[in-house]
């Protein structure tokens, strides 16, 4: 059985075209560069692409924890989708370009299929229950789209 949190979704505005913006967000090894939680990312083959498999070492605190991620959709200038196989989250960037010439950045965390026994467990164990670690993820997803606008616009 599975249990569905709460949307996650955020956007904001970059000062640089969809393609520069792109070149920051899709490599899956960059994360750790804007991620609230992401600290070492090791990516299976070369480039980043459709198919895409890492083994990420994330940290909240004093508590680590490995996932095992899948790049599931990967269309360059467009989206990008990474599903992770521990609770099936599926964590989505969105660019759109703005009539300034600019991006609209969104980053999204989908839940289609709900998350699995096990990650609702270790949540409601160890960070707080679903409602309070979704909102510190809406948080950081609000971060991470900031440094991601800095890294981006600083060049």
């Amino acid at each position: 059985m599975t249990s569905t949190p709460a949307p996650i979704e955020s956007s904001i505005e970059i000062d640089a075209p969809p393609a520069r913006v792109w070149e920051v967000i899709s490599d899956v090894r960059h994360a750790t560069q804007w991620s609230s939680q992401a600290v070492k990312i090791i990516a299976l083959g070369g480039r980043t692409t459709k198919g895409t498999r890492a083994l990420n070492i994330n940290r909240r605190g004093p508590l680590f924890w490995p996932t095992t991620s899948r790049v599931v959709e990967f269309e360059p200038g467009r989206r990008f989708a990474n599903r992770i196989n521990e609770n099936t989250t599926i964590w989505v960037f969105e660019l759109e370009p703005t009539a300034d010439g600019g991006t609209r950045l969104i980053e999204r965390r989908e839940v289609p299929e709900g998350v699995t026994f096990i990650s609702k467990f270790l949540t409601d164990k160890f960070f707080g229950g679903q409602p309070a670690f979704t909102a510190e993820m809406d948080e950081g997803v609000s971060l991470s789209l900031q440094r991601i606008k800095n890294l981006v616009e600083r060049g």
